[in-house]
């Protein structure tokens, strides 16, 4: 049975940074894209980023693109979100997610396409 478990969520000042982690079991993953989703009060899930699986490349939301980091380590099953200058409106709980194999790049966006999902973690943003 695969589970995810997500970690390092909580609160801190804008222009502060947060890492996220990420653990997964159940089987291994290399062939997998890992990636990260948020879903801020009142609002649709949305994409922030994901590291593409068979070693590809990573995909980051424009919102997140030069502020957020995504990185994953295959020998420990483990996807991380490094996450700079963070805002306000980056406040949300963010989702882990898991692909059985590797997308077609137009698809990384869609959390439909994502097979296992993690329990969330909140990141808020305020001082």
């Amino acid at each position: 049975q695969v589970q995810l478990v997500e970690s390092g969520g909580g609160l801190v000042q804008p222009g502060g940074s947060l890492k996220l982690s990420c653990t997964a079991s159940g089987r291994t993953f290399y062939n997998s894209d890992m990636g990260w989703f948020r879903q801020a009060p009142g609002k649709e899930r949305a994409f922030v980023a994901v590291m593409r699986g068979s070693g590809g490349s990573s995909v980051y939301a424009d919102s997140v693109k030069g502020r957020f980091t995504i990185s994953r380590d295959n020998a420990k099953n483990t996807v991380t979100l490094q996450m700079n200058s963070l805002k306000p409106e980056d406040t949300a709980v963010y989702y882990c997610a898991i692909t059985n194999n590797r997308l077609i790049l137009s698809r990384v966006r869609d959390g439909g396409n994502y097979d296992y999902w993690g329990q969330g973690t909140q990141v808020t943003v305020s001082s």
